[in-house]
């Protein structure tokens, strides 16, 4: 009587020993496909900052995803939103990425005029012609730009080189900013005319600018921005 038990047991126990290994397998899987799903959200969490300026309004807004260019009920809706008085806007700076909606160049020079910034998005929200007017930007090592309420036109995209006109098709890297970033070493020209085009974004740099003040003595903001002496510039023009 005893046999049959034996023999099932003896076909049980390696039916059961061969189950568990796939399960420990697939346990370590789902585990580590988990803590990748985590990491890709919690990137993706990351916020951007978002400034639009609408009949002599600022607002400056924390958006934890992108919103369609020039929505601004969207994004009173699905980001934080602030009022800023034009007159209580101090120059900051911009580690991340920042998106401007703007219809004209006054607010924006407030918001841009030597302010230290990456990664720069500006978009039109207006038909208005803009002025050939500068603004001087710091640290910029990527620009994107859309002019949709202007012109029908696909957003574009320019990486800051030194040297050479560069188009917005270039592959080459952006020059790569050192520890002396905070001193406002790299500066480039935004020309707002170029919102008037619906031709590619071009850009030319200059390096070891000793005096920006007497080589572009068209830029008289220049006497009032305090510019360090016994330091070389890299200057690129965008337009």
């Amino acid at each position: 009587m005893n046999w049959p038990m034996k023999e099932k047991q003896e076909h049980i126990g390696p039916h059961w020993t061969r189950m568990a290994t796939p399960s420990r397998r697939c346990l370590l899987l789902i585990g580590a496909l988990g803590v990748f799903a985590f990491d890709r959200f919690t990137q993706g969490q990351k916020n951007s900052t978002l400034i639009f300026t609408k009949e002599n309004t600022i607002r400056n807004c924390s958006c934890s995803a992108d919103i369609q260019d020039c929505d601004y009920s969207l994004a009173n809706l699905m980001c934080s939103c602030k009022t800023v008085l034009p007159f209580a806007i101090e120059r900051t700076s911009y580690n991340g990425h920042l998106t401007i909606w703007f219809t004209d160049t006054t607010a924006l020079g407030r918001l841009l005029n030597f302010t230290l910034v990456r990664d720069l998005k500006l978009s039109l929200c207006s038909s208005n012609t803009l002025p050939t007017e500068y603004l001087a930007i710091c640290g910029l090592e990527r620009l994107r730009i859309n002019s949709e309420a202007k012109h029908p036109s696909p957003e574009q995209s320019l990486l800051i080189h030194s040297g050479g006109d560069k188009d917005s098709n270039s592959k080459e890297k952006p020059v790569s900013l050192h520890k002396d970033w905070q001193t406002c070493m790299y500066i480039s020209f935004l020309d707002m005319a170029l919102f008037n085009r619906d031709s590619s974004l071009k850009s030319y740099s200059i390096e070891n600018i000793a005096s920006i003040a007497n080589d572009f003595p068209d830029f008289s903001y220049f006497k009032t921005f305090p510019m360090s002496s016994n330091k070389s510039y890299v200057v690129t023009v965008i337009y």
